[in-house]
């Protein structure tokens, strides 16, 4: 891997190609973790949760809740405490943190949504696309303290803690952990024949 380059300067198409023509954001949208540690303003954080907020859900139901962090303010210091010690090591650099969580009820009945999960997806991914489209790095974790986070974030009972994230401007790979360099490159995808069935399983 080259040294010494900002994480979006990697050529994505060495690393992915698509079998079918898809729109090049979703293929160029990837998790890298290098950050600059530099601070985003927070109207490009609520650009990304506007994004969300339109995401398609069941009775329009919109379970997702964002809980988040930016960097340099009061909340900064409980949300690093959150991650594992191996994500702390580059989420450091984050200009904001995001807990991810679902509320697992209908508003209109009270009663439980299956889909939720799945909806709170949708939103997470709308939120991931247009940060990667403006340019800033966005990488979702489950290396966290899901108890502590329920805690120390208060969130409620029917609420389901799913994920964390982690939001910046691009840095570059040399100052990343030494183990983490050499992995930070674009993942490529199952075959769409591994996934995808017509008729049955």
């Amino acid at each position: 891997m080259t040294q010494n380059k900002n994480v979006y300067d990697i050529d994505v198409y060495e690393h992915r190609m698509p079998e079918y023509d898809v729109p090049k954001i979703i293929v160029r949208r990837w998790s890298p973790r290098a950050m600059s540690g530099e601070k985003i303003k927070k109207q490009d954080l609520m650009t990304m949760l506007e994004a969300a907020r339109w995401a398609p859900s069941s009775y329009n139901n919109q379970p997702w809740r964002f809980i988040y962090a930016l960097r340099d303010t009061e909340h900064w210091d409980k949300f690093m405490e959150l991650l594992v010690e191996g994500n702390r090591a580059w989420a450091l650099n984050a200009a904001a943190l995001v807990v991810i969580a679902s509320k697992t009820t209908f508003d209109y009945n009270g009663k439980p949504s299956i889909t939720h999960a799945f909806d709170t997806g949708a939103a997470w991914g709308n939120f991931a696309l247009v940060g990667s489209m403006y340019g800033l790095v966005v990488h979702g974790m489950q290396g966290f303290d899901y108890n502590r986070a329920r805690v120390v974030l208060n969130i409620p009972d029917d609420i389901e803690v799913l994920a964390m994230a982690a939001v910046g401007k691009p840095g570059r790979i040399e100052d990343l952990p030494e183990s983490l360099r050499e992995k930070e490159y674009p993942s490529s995808r199952k075959s769409l024949s591994k996934i995808a069935f017509e008729g049955g399983f």
